[in-house]
């Protein structure tokens, strides 16, 4: 048997949807619900404001009201704040103003657009996590970005007192082994893809920050607990078991968060729609996902 980690946002951290009203306005009563709901599912932590939770279409009144009210709904699992900028000083700041919602600790995304190098990236998350007390997570996740946070960058702000880890979306195997090999026992590598997660689990991960969790929670929990347990033949089934229903909610035409919300919306939970320039799926894209979700006993 494999000793599970004592991860501090535990094993299956849900990244949420911000649910929207009829007239596109954040539904703040509806977040509090499905916070509850993705607990009640298995997740053990909860990021508030990320990609998933369409964080460029949101003000900074909005997600830091997001903040206030899934941190309360939520009771004592961890609430993790994407505060991450591609500018460094508004970093600094919004990340002072989450800090004073009570959450539990900040998510900070390569800097997207700039592109700036290793050095810059380097600069760039050591004087965000010194401006607060909170731990804080890097968010590597080059596919929108269009700059990779190097295994050899890792290490290094590994050694800044409050970073404590990663959510690694880059796929890349072999950097994530790299990393793992060159930090700290206690710097908690997330898997940032939901496809990933077992591979990486291999590798020294500790967990994932999870899109498909707010429709697979409880078979996904037991597919990480089925590791750690030593049941690898549990896990390989689970794992494959839900593969289909990840991959169509990732196709290359309908960006995250498009079709989890679909999913959401199948099951009988509506988060409502999209905020552009994000826009709702196709027939195709959503009878793909209801039939893979159909296979997997999610429906």
């Amino acid at each position: 048997m494999t000793t599970a980690p004592n991860a501090p946002f535990g094993p299956l951290v849900t990244a949420m949807v911000t649910p929207f009203n009829v007239n596109g306005e954040v539904d703040y009563r509806r977040a509090e619900e499905l916070a509850t709901r993705l607990i009640e599912n298995g997740s053990s932590g909860l990021v508030v404001c990320g990609t998933t939770g369409e964080s460029p279409t949101l003000t900074p009144e909005e997600k830091l009201e997001l903040f206030r009210r899934i941190k309360q709904a939520a009771g004592k699992v961890p609430v993790i704040a994407n505060t991450g900028d591609n500018e460094t000083a508004f970093s600094i700041e919004f990340s002072r103003q989450a800090q004073e919602c009570g959450v539990d600790a900040l998510l900070l995304v390569v800097p997207y657009y700039s592109r700036p190098n290793q050095e810059g990236l380097y600069r760039h998350f050591k004087a965000i996590a010194e401006a607060v007390d909170l731990p804080c997570l890097l968010y590597n996740v080059p596919g929108r970005t269009a700059r990779n946070l190097e295994a050899s960058t890792n290490a290094r702000l590994s050694e800044v007192r409050n970073i404590i880890g990663t959510k690694e979306a880059s796929g890349d195997l072999l950097q994530i082994g790299h990393i793992r090999a060159t930090t700290p026992d206690d710097f908690w590598i997330y898997s940032g893809n939901d496809a990933d997660t077992l591979p990486m689990l291999v590798l020294g991960g500790c967990g994932v920050i999870s899109v498909l969790s707010h429709i697979a929670g409880k078979p996904f929990r037991q597919m990480i607990e089925a590791f750690w347990q030593g049941d690898m033949e549990t896990a390989r089934k689970l794992h494959l078991k839900l593969l289909p229903v990840s991959d169509a909610l990732f196709p290359a035409s309908a960006p995250n968060p498009i079709m989890v919300k679909a999913g959401l919306q199948l099951q009988g939970f509506d988060c409502g729609g999209l905020r552009l320039p994000l826009i709702e799926g196709t027939e195709t894209e959503r009878e793909n996902l209801r039939r893979a979700m159909q296979q997997a006993d999610l429906l």
